[in-house]
């Protein structure tokens, strides 16, 4: 709970205004007194008015303290209470007033709601129990000119049960109104916390999506940059080996290089493009799909690595959204072939469909990929298989290189695919 509600901490502003109340009531005080006496109140029986300028500090001027010392300005202003109307001083309205706000105050601001009951339920009792040695008083002495006591019900027993109720009605409204502001507040606590946990909440929910967005965004650029610069890397050393004795075959080298490079630039201004449309979470207008991967694989050929592709059953319709998964698979799949297969590596592409789904098998062969923590394109892979709802079995061969294999359950109301991979069943080989 905040520490307003437990009133451990008051406001400037909270002690500027109980000074101006303690001020405020401190003039009426001594006002009432004065009027009061004027007007003749208790009649003979009222003090010198230097007791009423007394009685009349001891009762305002403690409510300045009210919200830091709650407990002990209720107990002073309900003693200067008592005294003020046994001394018969005769000012009988500010004192309710203070008395009230003194209580009210108690209720509100105690954090120890056991000991805020305690101090405002003895307060109570005190004052109740002067209330009726007032009245036996009253009942068992002398007629004083005052209310008739004669019959059943006397004029005398109403007064004294009005006096009773108005009582009763005065310290049942403080404590009432007291714990409700107390419950006031601490609900109004209660939304504050729940408000800054939300708040934090929704700070870390934009940072999570921030740090997604980095992640998507470094594995589609490490998927265009891997893929096209070891191409123009492999073709830029072939064409450096053969220049002086073949310069025609350099020329072809440096022409896939150029190729490969164009490419590159025309992925990454589409993924650009792509970042900076808000509405562009899918996507559905790539040009990236299994209908491309053939062109993946003559390009995989033309770089140095002879791949053969093959379809596997009738296609079945296939989201966009997967369809750009596996082919960046795929893609990063070929990659490490060239990569790390070695120069005699050869690699196989093999989409399967079936009843249940979709599979996208890549094997080459070669050297393995070197043990130990996988690198951004395996996670890349892997991360990409879990958005297409598949799976993914990715590591070395026992017989030699390496092998990646994406399975995705097919769903339903998918759109239409073209089926123009079932008429691509073409071995690629150089």
């Amino acid at each position: 709970m905040s520490e307003h509600v437990t009133g451990r901490t008051v406001t400037a502003a909270q002690r500027r205004n109980d000074l101006w109340l303690a001020a405020g009531l401190l003039v009426g005080a001594v006002i009432s007194a004065w009027l009061g006496q004027v007007a003749g109140l208790y009649g003979d029986e009222t003090p010198p008015f230097a007791w009423a300028l007394v009685y009349a500090p001891a009762l305002t001027l403690p409510l300045a303290l009210r919200r830091r010392y709650p407990e002990a300005v209720l107990v002073t202003v309900a003693l200067a209470f008592f005294v003020g109307v046994t001394a018969r001083i005769p000012e009988v309205y500010v004192g309710n007033v203070a008395l009230f706000i003194a209580m009210y105050t108690v209720g509100a601001w105690v954090a120890d709601r056991r000991r805020a009951t305690l101090v405002r339920l003895i307060v109570i009792a005190v004052m109740f129990v002067w209330l009726l040695v007032t009245i036996f008083q009253a009942a068992t002495g002398g007629d004083d000119g005052g209310p008739s006591r004669a019959g059943l019900f006397s004029p005398f027993a109403a007064y004294m049960l009005l006096q009773f109720l108005v009582n009763v009605a005065f310290f049942g409204g403080a404590y009432f109104f007291g714990e409700r502001a107390w419950a006031g507040a601490r609900s109004r606590a209660v939304l504050e916390e729940r408000t800054a946990d939300l708040e934090r909440e929704r700070e870390l929910t934009a940072a999570q999506a921030v740090a997604l967005d980095r992640v998507r965004i470094a594995r589609e650029l490490h998927d265009v940059v891997a893929h096209h610069v070891s191409a123009m890397g492999v073709q830029a050393g072939a064409a450096r080996t053969v220049l002086d004795r073949d310069p025609a075959a350099a020329r072809a080298a440096l022409g896939t290089v150029e190729h490969s490079a164009r490419e590159a630039l025309t992925e990454l201004r589409q993924l650009l493009e792509t970042l900076r449309t808000p509405d562009a979470d899918t996507p559905a207008s790539s040009t990236l799909s299994l209908r491309a991967l053939p062109d993946l694989v003559a390009h995989a050929v033309d770089n140095g690595l002879p791949t053969t592709f093959a379809v596997v059953g009738e296609p079945v319709g296939t989201p966009e959204l997967v369809q750009v998964n596996l082919y960046r698979i795929a893609q990063e799949a070929l990659t490490n072939a060239r990569r790390h297969g070695g120069p005699d590596a050869v690699a196989d592409v093999r989409l399967r469909y079936d009843d249940a789904g979709v599979e996208l098998e890549v094997t080459n062969t070669g050297r393995p990929m070197v043990a130990g923590r996988a690198g951004l394109g395996i996670v890349g892979m892997r991360e990409r298989a879990a958005a297409s709802g598949g799976t993914i079995e990715a590591g070395p061969r026992p017989r030699g290189g390496f092998l990646v294999r994406v399975r995705v359950p097919s769903t339903s109301g998918s759109g239409e695919v073209s089926r123009r991979e079932g008429a691509v069943s073409a071995a690629v080989r150089t």
